[in-house]
């Protein structure tokens, strides 16, 4: 792993990532060993989530949302023991068009949209690129 004070400074995305090791060392209070790889994992559940999406990539406030987002969804992966960011067990549930219906142990669980956990999909949708409006639970 590249230390914040490496080649990137801290201040550069990784390629791959929207965030960089500083914002996730802020965000989380640490930096995870394998914090890179984690980043990376991150960012692509937020394209797959984004994958038709359409929006200027240059914006501030879309690169903004892109970046907490992804800092979002690791910090949900580290929280449910996902240390890989590869995602987890399935617990089951199905999909069908708009509506989604899972499975859940617990009422305090987290909860999955899409490939996305709740946190890192309010700040996409709160951005307004997800293509829906606003929900509640």
């Amino acid at each position: 792993m590249t230390s914040p004070a490496g080649p990137y400074e801290g201040s550069d995305p990784l390629a791959g990532s929207y965030a960089t090791l500083l914002d996730l060392d802020e965000h989380l209070g640490r930096t995870p060993v394998n914090a890179e790889q984690l980043l990376i994992r991150a960012s692509r559940d937020v394209d797959r989530a984004l994958l038709t999406a359409v929006y200027d990539a240059t914006d501030p406030a879309v690169v903004e949302a892109l970046r907490l987002a992804t800092l979002e969804q690791v910090a949900a992966n580290l929280g449910t023991g996902n240390v890989t960011g590869l995602g987890g067990v399935r617990r089951g549930g199905f999909s069908l068009g708009r509506i989604s219906v899972q499975a859940s142990s617990s009422d305090d669980a987290p909860v999955r949209i899409g490939s996305l956990w709740e946190q890192a999909w309010t700040v996409l949708q709160a951005a307004g690129l997800t293509g829906h409006s606003p929900q509640s639970r």
